[in-house]
């Protein structure tokens, strides 16, 4: 995942909104979301490569989410796949914060990570390289591969959107369907930052600008999916959609909770 944005206690009925791109190479082998085979409470798309996951729900309101940070010059040979952070929290019942606290012992054996854990009621950020785990307060906020709401075009971009989408949404009433269609027309967005706002994260100019919009498009690269997810306290909603050469594939879940 290359892109969350989340509100957090931020809207009437959802406490927390999620809306997330997932960026990586065309040619790596996954799955879309559905339920897991191993885990069947667990909720999420997968990598086939890693059997690791970058977003997910279950279905007792567990959430998790995970970006990489962006650092060209670090050395990830040996280390272990980001993606079991995820796939651990949610098969787990361990507490948000107690398990951040545990993974936050081993920085060392996993390359550069953003995550996020917790559920409706709790969320909790921590990130390997920022070194701090911060409890969230209500708000609207944007992750993408450096650390929480760092100053990043497509960041800023994203926050605004996100906080535009959920000022309209006034009339609850009407449900979630104009929510959910507003919130994954904002993650298509692909215009690109202009040059003067890119960050410099060491990948040099050409590829900031390829990786700068919401919705990245590029040979061998981009956009494989995008996500929402609404937690509220009766119920989990999670959509999925995935990009293809030949179509594109839906796929949502209302998950009542007890």
């Amino acid at each position: 995942m290359c892109l969350i944005l989340f509100a957090f206690d931020a809207h009437p009925v959802y406490k927390l909104i999620v809306a997330a791109n997932r960026d990586e190479s065309y040619a790596r082998p996954t799955a879309g979301v559905d339920f897991w085979e191993d885990a069947p409470h667990v909720l999420a798309g997968r990598d086939m490569e890693k059997m690791g996951t970058w977003m997910g729900v279950t279905t007792s309101g567990r959430f998790a989410a995970l970006t990489n940070y962006r650092d060209p010059l670090e050395v990830t040979e040996g280390k272990r796949s980001r993606g079991e952070l995820v796939s651990e929290f949610l098969k787990g019942n361990e507490p948000p914060k107690s398990y951040v606290e545990k993974v936050s012992t081993h920085d060392r054996i996993y390359p550069g990570y953003n995550l996020l854990t917790g559920s409706a009621e709790e969320l909790f950020y921590y990130s390997n390289k920022g070194k701090q785990i911060v409890t969230v307060q209500p708000g609207v906020y944007g992750l993408s591969n450096h650390l929480l709401d760092s100053d990043w075009p497509k960041v800023n971009k994203g926050k605004a959107g996100l906080e535009k989408v959920i000022n309209g949404h006034v009339d609850v009433t009407k449900g979630k369907s104009e929510l959910v269609e507003n919130l994954f027309a904002l993650l298509k967005n692909s215009d690109p930052a202009p040059d003067g706002l890119l960050p410099n994260t060491g990948v040099g100019l050409h590829l900031e600008r390829i990786l700068s919009p919401l919705f990245i498009k590029s040979e061998g690269y981009g956009t494989r999916s995008s996500t929402v997810c609404l937690l509220g306290e009766q119920e989990v909603y999670y959509a999925e959609k995935v990009y293809s050469v030949e179509k594109t594939r839906d796929r949502e879940y209302t998950i009542p909770l007890k």
